[in-house]
């Protein structure tokens, strides 16, 4: 017989605690541990979320109330699986809670292998980031509904969410369904940082991808008659460079920023490369002075192909292609889900700090979707290199303040 699973506790209509409760954080760390420890790099997320899925299970949540959505079945975001969601019908009044996270990492997480020593933990192999973007967010979502669910603790309507994809263009969050959802009053998108950095509002990012036509030919018998693909890419990104346009960008009141970040193309050193294919980004707070940016980059591409030609004067050509990432938001002072975030965050003994990102998340696409979103850190430090590393201090106190809005029925 296939084993029974436990009932999720029932409590019934309640007035919420007076006291705060506290999560159990020896299991909250060692949930993390383990979520760190997985492969999962965008569109490979399904170890984590089967992960995810089974300790829900376990602890009594019945499996109607889980679901994968099918945003990994869209062309431009093939992967192993769609976004998780998890909604839970309230034993308090009040309106409906999300509790957001993301489940892919960069690849260069493949292969942490998590320790903890005085309080940090960090990868034990030199080579690899830690992953705690975002898995501590996925822990902490896990151990507040695992809280819920064992303990039946009382709490107003409220759905989990952990999405897919996030790393490369928060497709999980822009093409989450939002029926599955339940309309949210407020929600709250937990990433990186300090759990008291209280993040209101972030960049918008624009994607390019540049393809550079040369000529091939011999490049010792007769290389003056190749164009290179490869010295017209290195002319724009010099030029570029040299110009103040790539990089951290500061052009009088107008700031952004700009990279180029893969390069590819030749085959061969004996060869001159007819073809090389580039993919840069443009990130401003301000659309139209993004648009300036990515125009710069085009034009800049433009003008080396025409410094770079053969004995004939023929000479090579660039295409641009580009797409919005996601648009710049900021979220009202007065937003509930503001409101309710400062709260949790002072009721844990933190003084909260408002903030305005750089980087894109997944707050960005539910703003834009109409479910404005308030971004809370879990203690990371140094994402996306070697050097990362999870606060437990900071990610404890993170766990304390997801539990705190998940059980509250203010605002």
């Amino acid at each position: 017989m296939p084993k029974k699973m436990p009932r999720a506790k029932q409590p019934t209509k309640s007035s919420p605690p007076t006291t705060l409760p506290e999560p159990n954080l020896r299991r909250a760390t060692k949930l993390v541990m383990q979520l760190m420890a997985m492969p999962g790099r965008s569109g490979q997320e399904a170890q984590v979320a089967r992960f995810l899925r089974d300790s829900l299970r376990r602890a009594g949540a019945p499996a109607r109330s889980i679901h994968n959505d099918a945003t990994h079945k869209q062309p431009q975001t093939p992967g192993e699986c769609g976004n998780l969601i998890l909604t839970l019908p309230g034993t308090l009044r009040g309106g409906r809670r999300l509790m957001t996270a993301h489940m892919d990492t960069v690849p260069l997480c493949v292969g942490s292998r998590p320790r903890q020593q005085n309080g940090l933990v960090r990868s034990t192999d030199p080579r690899t980031a830690l992953g705690a973007d975002d898995r501590a967010g996925c822990a902490v979502l896990l151990s507040v509904a695992l809280e819920i669910l064992e303990r039946g603790l009382p709490h107003p309507p409220l759905t989990f969410c952990w999405f897919v994809q996030e790393e490369i263009g928060l497709f999980g969050a822009r093409s989450v369904d939002k029926k599955l959802l339940g309309r949210p009053r407020m929600t709250i998108n937990w990433d990186g940082g300090s759990p008291a950095k209280v993040t209101i509002g972030a960049t918008g990012g624009y994607r390019i991808r540049i393809e550079v036509d040369g000529i091939a030919s011999h490049a010792g018998g007769a290389p003056e008659w190749g164009v290179s693909a490869i010295a017209i890419a290195s002319l724009a990104i010099a030029d570029l460079h040299q110009s103040g346009w790539h990089g951290k960008i500061d052009k009088g009141k107008n700031h952004g920023t700009s990279n180029v970040g893969i390069i590819d193309g030749g085959e061969a050193t004996n060869v001159v490369t007819d073809r090389v294919v580039v993919r840069a980004e443009a990130r401003s707070h301000d659309p139209a002075f993004r648009q300036r940016i990515v125009r710069q980059i085009e034009t800049s591409f433009q003008k080396a192909v025409q410094a770079v030609k053969n004995v004939a004067g023929a000479t090579g050509s660039v295409r641009c292609n580009g797409r919005l990432d996601y648009e710049s938001y900021r979220l009202r002072d007065d937003e509930p889900c503001v409101l309710a975030a400062e709260h949790a965050v002072r009721r844990v003994g933190r003084e909260p700090i408002r903030a305005v990102s750089n980087g894109g998340l997944d707050a960005n696409w539910l703003t834009a979707r109409g479910i404005p979103a308030v971004s809370l850190g879990c203690g990371q430090l140094n994402p996306h290199t070697v050097d990362e590393a999870l606060d437990l201090a900071d990610f404890h106190d993170a766990c304390r303040i997801a539990l705190c809005l998940a059980t509250a029925n203010e605002a």
